[in-house]
């Protein structure tokens, strides 16, 4: 088909894909990368994300240019981030984080959205259905609740006679809630009590591990959170310091010196939406592209912070890790 004609095909569907951004003039289409962390933290998922633009044929300062905002762990920032976008008409808005989508989808219903979350997009809000979404948005969800559990289990083999067990959220994001209810039941099951500790700012860190330790809790599970995310480094120093075995929701943890990360390959997960965003790109709509589970899981063990750990780990546990990390 002819530039001409694929032109004028799109205007054609106006009615049901209205999105102005898309007929933009500029010979180069700008699309947005929006976050709730911290750039410092994420740059190999950035790296990801590019990958998975060039995999859909698109690659920046070639055939497309990239904005890029980060909130800092600020989620009230998001708002006013996600209106400036909006403003500088970009074409699609990458919102890969669940605070991010949100503010995205609450911005505008025309430019089209392709988020990350951990929460079931359906009762966000985010979208109408799992297959056929409807409207400006589409993405990836890996429903972290599903993990908790198995992340307990984990642990409980390095732990088994833990009493206490604690679990760090930020009380802000979207599906805390319904995760410290599924830890709550999984550590019932496994005869622990569960500690949990909140945390949406630095300083907060800090108290948290203070409480953790006065309750003598001998695991920790840092649930997935942007902000919780960005500050990677401080956390896994903190539970070092207190020598309380951890396990993370994403490898990043555990290559920066975690003891374990059990979850989605959050860089899978962002080349997916690198994919999305070129699709969107090429002309296809995100009411049609259905939202994407990642089936890839995978258990990494840090086998010199275990060491430093004094942790016996179980031969079984070993023999099932993707990685274990010398």
């Amino acid at each position: 088909m002819r530039r001409r004609d694929f032109l004028i095909a799109i205007a054609g569907t106006a009615a049901t894909w209205p999105y102005p951004a898309l007929a933009q003039k500029s010979a180069m289409p700008i699309i947005a990368f929006l976050n709730s962390g911290s750039a410092g933290g994420y740059a190999p998922m950035v790296a990801a994300f590019r990958k998975g633009l060039k995999e859909a044929g698109y690659v920046e300062g070639e055939n497309v240019s990239i904005e890029f905002r980060w909130a800092d762990g600020q989620y009230d920032r998001l708002a006013g981030l996600a209106a400036d976008l909006v403003r500088r008409k970009m074409v699609v808005i990458a919102a890969t984080s669940t605070p991010a989508a949100q503010a995205a989808k609450a911005i505008t219903s025309t430019i089209p959205i392709v988020f990350t979350t951990g929460a079931d997009p359906v009762e966000l809000g985010l979208v109408a259905n799992i297959n056929r979404p409807g409207g400006n948005v589409t993405g990836i969800s890996f429903l972290v609740n599903e993990l908790t559990a198995k992340q307990l289990e984990v642990l409980h083999q390095i732990v088994p006679k833990a009493s206490s067990i604690g679990l760090l959220i930020n009380p802000d994001i979207a599906y805390a809630a319904s995760q410290v209810k599924e830890a709550e039941q999984a550590a019932r099951l496994l005869a622990h009590e569960l500690v949990v500790v909140s945390a949406k700012m630095d300083r907060e860190i800090d108290s948290a591990f203070a409480t953790l330790v006065q309750r003598q809790a001998k695991g920790l599970i840092t649930i997935s959170d942007p902000f919780l995310n960005s500050r990677r480094d401080q956390i896994i120093a903190l539970a070092a310091r207190h020598s309380i075995p951890a396990i993370y929701p994403v490898r990043d943890y555990t290559d920066a010196g975690g003891l374990m990360s059990y979850g989605t390959s959050i860089i899978d997960t962002y080349r997916l939406v690198g994919v999305y965003t070129g699709r969107i790109l090429s002309g296809e709509n995100p009411a049609n592209l259905p939202v994407l589970r990642p089936t890839k899981l995978e258990l990494v063990i840090n086998l010199r912070t275990a060491k430093s750990l004094r942790l016996d780990l179980p031969a079984t546990l070993l023999a099932v890790a993707d990685d274990a990390i010398e």
